[in-house]
């Protein structure tokens, strides 16, 4: 498979801090996000009137960078997180505008160019509701190999996270995990986000359990969190996965999120109000928020109640990334 790194050294930009109450990281110890996941090009539309089929239905349509692994990098530096790289494997036809935007929004990209597959593209309808539907073409993703994992990946990491597509191929999935077993040896936390139900179900939910075991947090939505546990109620889910990982934060959308620690009853995180115009990226601001906090000392609930407040201001924005 050919393959080269792009912007290896790039130089991450100034972070602009979201609101967080936490104790300072102590000086001398890693305070790094090493986020290892989907960087593509969304597709955004946005229809008011339902899709005609056969016909035309007049959209608002823009082209933005996104990725579920690219989004939450860029919230996390958002949200304060001033050492944030992004590792994933993207098509040479846009390798330098999306190093250039991860650059922008302050974190450092490592990508791969592929020379064969183009960077993953996904086409984002966004409906009258601000729900969105997907359609997914993941390209480059899906091919990351292990022969592209560096170990000095980790230098300087606190925390290592795992976005969920990457599950959902063989190639990328073994990538996945030698990234989680290396963290794994050196100490460093691992979170993961299951990313999609629809993949998921496709995956089955043993096999996915399976290639993250050992990870220390998992982030499902409502969804997710019932198709991995069979139980439709999210406390109850966030339960029984609490049983499994150390830590899980269900979110639920505007009604805010679920934290849920082996041992200990689900605490319920109220969500923030919001007037939504694109749902896309929420979740992945959530995530990318509740990290920056956990990285700057705070405590799981605080750092979720941060990711509903970084979920509602995505909301009222078109795609993924923060403006």
């Amino acid at each position: 498979m050919s393959g080269t790194y792009g912007s290896a050294t790039g130089s991450s930009g100034p972070a602009q801090s979201g609101p967080t109450q936490s104790e300072p990281t102590p000086r001398g110890l890693p305070k790094g996000l090493l986020v290892v996941g989907d960087v593509v090009t969304d597709v955004v539309a946005r229809h008011r009137a339902p899709l005609a089929h056969g016909t035309d239905t007049a959209a608002a349509i823009r082209l933005v960078p996104g990725g579920a692994g690219a989004n939450v990098a860029c919230w996390a530096a958002r949200w304060g997180c001033a050492d944030v790289t992004l590792f994933g494997r993207v098509g040479a036809e846009s390798a330098a505008w999306h190093e250039e935007a991860l650059r922008t929004a302050g974190v450092r990209p490592r990508l791969v160019v592929d020379e064969e597959a183009a960077t993953g593209t996904v086409i984002c309808l966004v409906d009258a509701a601000a729900e969105r539907t997907f359609l997914t073409d993941s390209g480059a993703v899906l091919r990351l190999s292990e022969g592209d994992w560096s170990p000095d990946l980790l230098d300087g990491v606190a925390r290592l996270h795992l976005s969920g597509y990457l599950f959902f191929a063989e190639e990328s999935r073994a990538t996945a995990r030698l990234a989680l077993a290396a963290a794994r040896a050196r100490g460093v936390p691992v979170s993961v986000d299951p990313a999609s139900a629809g993949f998921l179900a496709q995956l089955g939910v043993d096999r996915f359990l399976e290639a993250v075991e050992g990870a220390e947090v998992l982030l499902p939505n409502r969804d997710e969190a019932a198709l991995l546990t069979g139980l439709p109620d999210p406390a109850d889910a966030a339960a029984k996965l609490a049983d499994r990982f150390p830590l899980v934060v269900v979110t639920a959308g505007p009604d805010g999120a679920l934290v849920a620690a082996t041992g200990a009853a689900p605490v319920r995180v109220p969500g923030v109000p919001s007037v939504a115009r694109d749902s896309t990226g929420a979740g992945d601001a959530f995530t990318g928020a509740f990290l920056a906090s956990r990285l700057a000392g705070a405590g799981a609930v605080d750092a979720a109640a941060q990711g509903c407040r970084a979920g509602a201001r995505a909301v009222r924005q078109t795609g993924g990334r923060p403006v």
